[in-house]
């Protein structure tokens, strides 16, 4: 599965100084996004004299960037290459902010998210026809997941972004399903409006006041969602004991939800409705926010997305969007909450309804492995009144 990630890594940056032509003061350097960096350094290679982005034009030859509708706006810009080992943790790739204060996390969704369900509707295709199983429908899927990439892209402004994810997406459709899904985690670590409206829309799953805004963004999002979901290397859920940590800034309205919903006498199964990013190494999550979320495996899948990233010292972790939790206590240390989460796999009569259709045993094999979800899928199938002969 792993991939060898390059010990170096081409960074270009643009001076960010009042006035970016003075010598009078400290020079600031800002880098460029992840992708428009990918877009420079393709035309730096290919000996062109420009590369276009959405709001700006670089000059080579010159050394300058050129704002698109101002061509008197320019600003210099450099090219250096560094140790990927030196390169900061992102401080908004572990933190996160709710949309909503009361409603820090979600309900119960089983094993498949919602988003991820509407996907499948909106492609058309079974539970037993996933990318990871047939990959007859691996070509027209990364199509779809393109397109709607490119439509994303135009609505925020970043057509040029969003058409070299594409590209970079619909290169591997015919290479296999595993190849896509590298290059869709890849795309998935990149600091880009893609995981952000991604995580957005996913996020607001179970707000009946935005369901019809969520719902909306299967269209565009939705296949993209289903690639990375599908994961074909992850038939075998996270070792029990395992444990992860993400930082968030919370408000004390929050906090609070935390804390209360940790003394209640029966537990309840808790979800993130969305991708979550967390990470094995501690120090990076604890390096931002007000509260530290530490999380410990009890019977989850997750995925280990570091070897594909554009940040492997990071160690990032990503969970699937259902994947459930419960909250085990908060303790405030060291001017920061630590809330203490357990992870577990959790299913609902949806899921329950799916068990109990045999057209679906191959999905179901993705879902659970032998060591720890057996005993739960045969009780289930025992008790169906199915006959499985």
């Amino acid at each position: 599965m792993a991939s060898a990630v390059p010990n170096t890594r081409v960074q270009w940056l643009w001076k960010a100084n009042n006035d970016p032509f003075s010598g009078l003061e400290p020079a600031r350097w800002e880098l460029y996004s992840d992708v428009e960096n990918i877009i420079i350094e393709d035309a730096f290679q290919a000996g062109e004299s420009h590369a276009v982005l959405d709001t700006y034009s670089i000059n080579f030859k010159h050394g300058i960037q050129i704002l698109n509708n101002d061509g008197s706006k320019q600003r210099p810009i450099k090219r250096q290459i560094i140790n990927r080992a030196d390169q900061p943790p992102r401080k908004e790739r572990f933190t996160f902010t709710p949309t909503n204060p009361d409603r820090p996390f979600a309900g119960l969704y089983g094993w498949i998210s919602p988003f991820v369900r509407g996907a499948a509707k909106e492609l058309n295709i079974t539970y037993s026809q996933l990318p990871s199983k047939d990959r007859t429908v691996v070509r027209m899927i990364v199509e779809r997941a393109a397109t709607g990439i490119i439509e994303e892209g135009k609505k925020v402004g970043k057509q040029h972004e969003a058409k070299k994810m594409a590209e970079m997406l619909t290169a591997k459709k015919s290479l296999g399903m595993k190849e896509v899904w590298k290059c869709c985690a890849r795309l998935y670590s990149m600091d880009s409006f893609l995981y952000r409206k991604l995580n957005e829309a996913m996020r607001l799953i179970g707000s009946l006041e935005h369901e019809q805004e969520w719902r909306t963004n299967i269209h565009t999002l939705g296949p993209f969602c289903l690639l990375l979901w599908d994961n074909p290397f992850g038939d075998k859920s996270t070792e029990p004991g395992t444990i992860f940590y993400r930082g968030a800034t919370l408000s004390d309205q929050s906090i609070s939800v935390f804390k209360k919903d940790c003394l209640e006498k029966r537990k309840k199964s808790r979800s993130f409705p969305a991708f979550t990013s967390c990470t094995r190494n501690l120090q990076i999550a604890e390096l931002y926010g007000n509260v530290l979320f530490i999380m410990t495996v009890k019977y989850a899948f997750t995925v280990d997305i570091a070897p594909f990233s554009q940040y492997p010292d990071e160690e990032e972790e990503l969970l699937s969007p259902g994947v459930c939790f419960t909250i085990e206590r908060v303790e405030y240390k060291d001017n920061k909450y630590m809330v203490y989460l357990t992870l577990v796999q959790q299913y609902n009569q949806t899921d329950r309804a799916e068990i109990n259709d045999p057209r679906n045993l191959v999905f179901l094999d993705r879902i659970l492995d032998y060591a720890a979800g057996l005993p739960l899928f045969t009780r289930l199938r025992d008790g169906s009144g199915l006959d499985w002969s």
